[in-house]
């Protein structure tokens, strides 16, 4: 759903904005995570996530971009001390070290392992698929959302792994080169439509031919609409709810929580309710807002499992 495309991708062109420079930081990156997740796949899953955990959340609090993190959580939860507020920092620092710690092991994570959609797997606890079959039954277009938080990449897996056709709009890493790598460790299941320019029309044609959509719907979209979100404006991508409301579909949220280690808790949870009136904009925004509200109850349950480095809010 986020962070990696299905197909590899060519190397940039070398342009005026992205010239030889850029093409050599790329590479020296792309060997840095190339030597890291070659390391951490020798290594037992559940070592390797508590090892990213601890190089990440020793290293990235001193990183100059933790700065956005402790302002965003400032803004958006003000009654957290000083010290509250650091502890979350740590900890999403710890989140996102495991995250891309298990990134080398992904394709041995089976979300539904006996392809009779158990409630509970090896690794994953999974709640509420009974709101997908409904809806799956019943012959409705399934637009499916989370954000990033817990290891956003369990429910990925899942919409692949649960035998629909699917199609999962992600944001591509800005370095192609580690991109590619974790669209290898992510695998084929499903078809994969990058953030731009032509995800609108690519997403028009996955539900017109009866298939579903999956998507991350946390970060900001300086051209989108602006929705509450703890208690601010936050300009929000509007595509989910035009698509949603366009095709009648059903709007399931879903929650990955890391419980432990490298252990996690998939939820889907009932629809959200389609707001029909005479006004599409008064619509769209409300359904939104609902899905806004959605994603800050969960971060508000484990802030220290969300992202805080996105730009969010206008500063």
């Amino acid at each position: 759903m986020d962070t990696a495309g299905a197909r590899p991708a060519a190397d940039p062109p070398i342009t005026a904005t992205n010239g030889p420079a850029t093409s050599w930081r790329y590479r020296v990156e792309a060997r840095g995570a190339s030597l890291f997740f070659a390391a951490m796949r020798l290594l037992p899953i559940d070592v390797a996530s508590a090892l990213g955990g601890a190089l990440a959340r020793r290293i990235g609090p001193w990183l100059g971009i933790s700065k956005r993190a402790r302002h965003n959580l400032k803004a958006a939860m003000p009654e957290l001390s000083a010290a509250d507020a650091e502890r979350i920092v740590r900890g999403m620092w710890d989140n996102l070290g495991r995250v891309a710690a298990e990134y080398p092991h992904l394709r041995d994570i089976k979300v539904f392992p006996r392809g009779d959609f158990p409630e509970r797997s090896e690794r994953v606890a999974v709640a509420g698929i009974e709101h997908l079959d409904r809806a799956v039954a019943a012959g409705q277009k399934v637009i499916v959302f989370g954000g990033h938080l817990g290891n956003w990449e369990i429910a990925a897996l899942a919409a692949g792994q649960y035998g629909i056709d699917v199609a999962q709009i992600y944001r591509a890493a800005n370095n192609p080169l580690v991109d590619r790598m974790i669209a290898r460790f992510r695998g084929t299941q499903g078809e994969f439509i990058p953030k731009g320019a032509i995800a609108s029309r690519r997403a028009l044609a996955a539900l017109r031919r009866g298939a579903h959509l999956t998507l991350l719907v946390d970060q900001k979209l300086n051209d989108g609409i602006p929705v509450p979100f703890f208690g601010r404006p936050a300009m929000t991508a509007p595509a989910l709810a035009l698509l949603a409301l366009h095709f009648d579909c059903t709007v399931l949220p879903a929650r990955v929580e890391r419980l432990r280690g490298a252990h996690f808790r998939l939820t889907i949870h009932p629809p959200l309710a389609l707001p029909r009136s005479a006004n599409r904009a008064a619509d769209v925004a409300a359904l939104m807002g609902a899905v806004n509200q959605t994603l800050e109850g969960w971060i508000r349950e484990h802030p220290e499992q969300w992202f805080w480095l996105h730009s969010r809010w206008p500063d």
